[in-house]
């Protein structure tokens, strides 16, 4: 285990919240859910680094099957990562839709979901690593 890499992928995964939060309140929603997606992401290699496993990449439904190998993941978690798994690209990339921007694709619902689902994957990696947030 690399409880030092444990703890730097939890307390950034917690900032990646934190400016989520932030595009939230700013109005920037497409960039809010993808924030959301970066926090669930470091969660779960958070998780991944706590049993000795680093690994890469960025599909949230990937890392989370690895992450089943050592943990059971509770059905919450699971519907959270398979939903911020679809904020990765479309967020982001005006070729992810037939016409328009991503900026104008996505709405407030969507940025507090997004949010209420990170929320509960990072209080998930905080419980299976130990490891809580900082005040």
């Amino acid at each position: 285990m690399s409880p030092r890499r444990t703890r730097d992928w939890m307390r950034q995964a917690w900032g990646d919240f934190r400016a989520a939060e932030a595009l939230y309140s700013s109005g920037n929603y497409a960039w809010c859910c993808f924030a959301c997606h970066q926090a669930a992401e470091k969660s779960l290699k958070a998780i991944l680094e706590h049993f000795g496993r680093p690994t890469r990449g960025h599909n949230l439904v990937e890392l989370l099957s690895e992450v089943e190998r050592y943990v059971a993941v509770p059905g919450q978690v699971r519907r959270a990562c398979f939903v911020l798994n679809r904020y990765y690209i479309p967020t982001r990339y005006p070729n992810a839709f037939p016409s328009g921007a991503p900026v104008d694709m996505f709405s407030e619902d969507d940025a507090k979901e997004a949010l209420d689902l990170a929320r509960e994957t990072l209080r998930f990696a905080e419980r299976v690593t130990g490891y809580a947030r900082s005040p």
